[in-house]
């Protein structure tokens, strides 16, 4: 008689695919933290290389493609997009002009932080603009608050977020609290986040300058095609695929 085998379901496997699940199309996002309007309190985690802040410059607005890495700016590579920029302004024209501000590489910054009241999302990156890294800067250069990423003497920063009446852009407030505090009561956790602090040379996607041309390439296929549709539509009147449309349901009503 044949014995039969019974297998015990690994239920660590369940759990990781589980997670994988709930967390599949938004892992890149999970990743990083942007302050909601209001009040919220974060810490920033230290960095082994005792820099916790990251710089970088990016492309935007080059059609349907998310921002990316400037090969030249971060990494000192040939970048078609921004020789094409450089192109536009010496054109001059007010439209020339207008797309080469579009296309312009742009800096961010980025620091790892906990977000007070959401610990148990991990490490997240913080995202901000000039203003608000000048303002941590002086924060951090400070001697009255000392080293604000310690783990045991750090500070904890309030983070006010949100556009003023009449500004036509949100802003970034930073005040650390008056007294300094653990980034967690439990050494476990502390260590555990410390390990967990994503690696910056791979959470964006790096480019290579021919990547870069084939998007560019495409870019400007695209805006040729809308700018002959545009010409089609004055000259003929209307827009060219509604008309199409309504010449289709007129012969199909005879």
């Amino acid at each position: 008689m044949q014995k039969e085998i019974i297998m015990a379901i690994d239920l660590d496997k369940m759990r990781k695919k589980l997670d994988t699940l709930e967390n599949r199309g938004d892992s890149s996002r999970s990743m990083f933290w942007k302050p909601e309007d209001g009040e919220q309190t974060v810490r920033i985690v230290p960095t082994p290389d005792g820099d916790p802040f990251k710089e970088y410059w990016f492309h935007y607005n080059l059609g349907k493609n998310p921002g990316f890495l400037s090969p030249k700016k971060n990494f000192g590579e040939d970048d078609p997009l921004d020789d094409f920029v450089r192109q536009l302004y010496k054109e001059g024209s007010d439209e020339s002009i207008k797309m080469a501000k579009n296309l312009s590489a742009r800096q961010r910054f980025f620091a790892p932080v906990i977000v007070r009241g959401e610990e148990e999302k991990g490490v997240r990156l913080w995202g901000f603009g000039k203003m608000a890294y000048k303002e941590l800067l002086n924060l951090v250069l400070n001697p009255e608050y000392g080293d604000i990423t310690d783990v045991t003497e750090g500070t904890d920063l309030v983070i006010q977020y949100g556009k003023p009446a009449g500004a036509q852009f949100p802003q970034t407030s930073i005040t650390p609290r008056r007294r300094s505090s653990n980034l967690s009561d439990d050494k476990n956790t502390v260590a555990a986040w410390l390990d967990s602090i994503p690696n910056f040379e791979d959470v964006f996607e790096r480019k290579t300058p021919q990547e870069v041309q084939g998007m560019l390439d495409e870019f400007l296929l695209s805006e040729s095609d809308a700018e002959q549709t545009s010409v089609e539509t004055t000259k003929y009147g209307g827009n060219t695929a509604t008309s199409a449309v309504d010449q289709a349901f007129n012969e199909l009503l005879g």
